[in-house]
């Protein structure tokens, strides 16, 4: 892709999320999410009705008199954007691609983050982490991660959510909003995804396309696994062929969503052909 034809790609993503983002999602994005950082602001004697969960016991300690912590809302967070780039991302039956709508969902919460003066991360994933931009604030680092969001090509096509969250861990050590957006064609992230939402507050973004979920019986046909890159002769009139398929891809869904709502992390599932502006709008008025 040449440099014109990128910054106009760039800048139609921008006319099209900032509107969303401006008009729809940085209240819901707010009121959502404010108040979930706290930072310490001073001590003060200890007043009738005070949480005693406050109490700061090494000041009280020292002045023999109770005295509490005092904290007030960040009125910085930060947001973390983790996307999937992997192999299956590329895939697509309804005029548009996962990754077309991948971009958009990013562009849209990194301008909601920008409105809300917090700052915005990137991290590009495959079964290695292929690029990481640490949080910032501003319009222009917004509109580098939508440049790398369209225009970058992973090394792999292989996915492993495990290794980005590990990642995640080792580099916000302050508590971050976290979006993954992926497909969720992976397994054994459970123990992963558990450390770090304890840290941080985590929503999945499942992103899919509906002909995913069966295979038609279209008989013999070659078929090109987008993460392994491997093509294969599949006889797609068996029966057999079709319930396995189907049984698991499904199986990698419902892990998606046990293994999400188990560690209190969030979740929403948006179709390539449905408004993802409706999903996440929905999730934001549900916390």
């Amino acid at each position: 892709m040449d440099t014109k034809e990128l910054l106009k790609k760039v800048r139609k993503i921008e006319i099209k999320t900032k509107r969303l983002s401006n008009h729809i999602f940085s209240g819901e994005y707010h009121s959502s999410f404010k108040g979930r950082g706290m930072t310490f602001s001073e001590v003060r004697q200890y007043q009738y009705g005070d949480d005693i969960r406050a109490i700061d016991w090494n000041v009280t300690a020292r002045y023999n008199e109770a005295h509490v912590k005092v904290f007030e809302e960040e009125r910085e967070l930060t947001m973390m954007l983790m996307v999937d780039i992997s192999g299956s991302e590329s895939f697509g039956s309804k005029n548009q691609f996962k990754k077309d709508i991948v971009t958009e969902i990013a562009a849209t919460m990194a301008f909601s983050a920008t409105q809300n003066n917090d700052k915005i991360g990137l991290m590009l994933f495959s079964d290695i982490v292929e690029l990481y931009i640490p949080p910032k604030k501003g319009r222009s680092h917004v509109l580098r991660i939508i440049r790398e969001l369209i225009e970058f090509e992973p090394k792999s096509h292989k996915t492993d959510i495990a290794q980005a969250l590990k990642f995640l861990s080792g580099t916000q050590k302050k508590k971050a909003i976290v979006f993954i957006i992926s497909d969720f064609m992976s397994e054994d992230y459970e123990h992963t995804l558990k450390i770090a939402s304890k840290k941080h507050d985590i929503t999945g973004i499942r992103v899919y396309d509906i002909r995913e979920e069966k295979i038609p019986n279209l008989g013999m046909v070659s078929m090109l696994d987008a993460e392994t890159g491997k093509t294969q002769l599949i006889n797609t009139g068996s029966k057999t062929i079709r319930t396995n398929y189907e049984k698991h891809y499904r199986s990698k869904v419902a892990y998606f969503k046990e293994t999400f709502s188990k560690s209190g992390a969030g979740v929403v599932n948006t179709r390539v052909d449905e408004s993802y502006v409706t999903k996440l709008l929905g999730y934001f008025k549900s916390r």
